[in-house]
């Protein structure tokens, strides 16, 4: 029974993943604009961020959305097909959880976000108005 469970999820994820990874190429969000010389900034503070995720997890795809239509250029590192990005995410984080946001404070500090909403939340209040000081 639990073999036919597990080839029945597995068979409708191999029929809902191009579908979710359509829909998000068609709908993808428009860039928010930002002078040059703010962009510059928000780049160079995205540097120290990485996103580990997983190509076709729904909850990846919405916070791959936000940053795109938040403009930043955040590192994204596939911990489902990447063993060194798997490893590093077990390691620094203690689990294999996606969406994970590895921000490196300017300390050298490193915090490791889980839960795509916390991520989005932080990514908002940090880059989300282009008049706010990013340097925090």
């Amino acid at each position: 029974m639990r073999i036919l469970i597990r080839t029945f999820f597995r068979a409708l994820r191999a029929v809902l993943t191009p579908i979710l990874l359509l829909g998000d190429k068609l709908t993808t969000p428009k860039s928010m604009e930002r002078d040059p010389a703010e962009q510059a900034k928000v780049d160079a503070e995205t540097r120290r961020l990485a996103l580990y995720q997983f190509v076709a997890c729904p909850f990846c795809v919405k916070t791959r959305r936000a940053i795109k239509r938040l403009g930043l250029n955040v590192e994204l590192r596939d911990a489902q097909l990447d063993p060194e990005h798997r490893e590093a995410l077990l390691e620094g984080g203690g689990k294999i959880q996606v969406p994970c946001l590895r921000i490196e404070h300017p300390d050298g500090r490193v915090e490791w976000m889980y839960e795509s909403s916390d991520i989005i939340h932080y990514l908002e209040e940090r880059f989300g108005n282009p008049d706010a000081a990013v340097a925090r």
